[in-house]
């Protein structure tokens, strides 16, 4: 596992934004681990590590942005994509596990994947793509923004600033983290595959 702890202190304001930024929307950030370093820099700025106010708006532009270099990116290159052969930081069952997830859920994808690793990379790109309308993309893309770099930094301030020595046991609660972050877009995914099961049955 990233000691996340470390890598903030080490990559500070400036890192962690690009870190963010890259995992976002660059190929090479599907495995950075998001989720995690936006909870722990909250909890770290709860301790006095950082302002609240600069790491929320920093890491909000910094997702945003990042998103968007993805679309503009997909947008560019389109199918050309698809004969990337696979290396260290590319594999093309990323692509086509990001279609999957794209095709069913369209726009809805940008929010859903902020939470799930890989898909959060990739599918942006994707959005450029499909042609998306600019005006479209950037709705979800802001709204997905809020919810996770925002949401999840928050997240980690709070309950850093009203549970004593909680630093103790970070290693638990980024698990816990990871886990309970998931959850949303899985449990949308369940449902639609329990409807589109049922639609089935109906017109047998």
């Amino acid at each position: 596992m990233f000691n996340v702890t470390s890598i903030i202190h080490a990559v500070g304001y400036a890192g962690l934004f690009a870190i963010v930024f890259a995992e976002s929307g660059l190929f090479v950030g599907f495995f950075l681990p998001g989720d995690s370093l936006l909870f722990t820099a909250g909890l770290l700025a709860s301790q006095g590590y950082g302002n609240i106010v600069l790491l929320i708006i920093g890491c909000f532009a910094a997702a945003v942005l990042g998103d968007s270099f993805g679309y503009a990116f997909g947008r560019t290159v389109g199918p050309r994509i698809f004969t990337k052969e696979d290396s260290l930081f590319f594999r093309k069952a990323y692509i086509v596990r990001t279609q999957q997830f794209y095709d069913r859920h369209g726009g809805r994808t940008l929010v859903l994947a902020r939470f799930l690793p890989v898909v959060r990379t990739f599918a942006p790109i994707f959005a450029g793509m499909g042609n998306m309308p600019y005006r479209t993309f950037l709705f979800y893309n802001v709204i997905g923004g809020l919810i996770w770099a925002v949401g999840l930094t928050l997240l980690g301030y709070i309950l850093g600033s009203n549970i004593p020595g909680i630093d103790r046991y970070i290693i638990p609660i980024i698990l816990f983290i990871v886990i309970i972050s998931s959850l949303p877009p899985l449990f949308h995914i369940i449902r639609e595959q329990l409807k589109m099961a049922r639609t089935k049955n109906a017109d047998a």
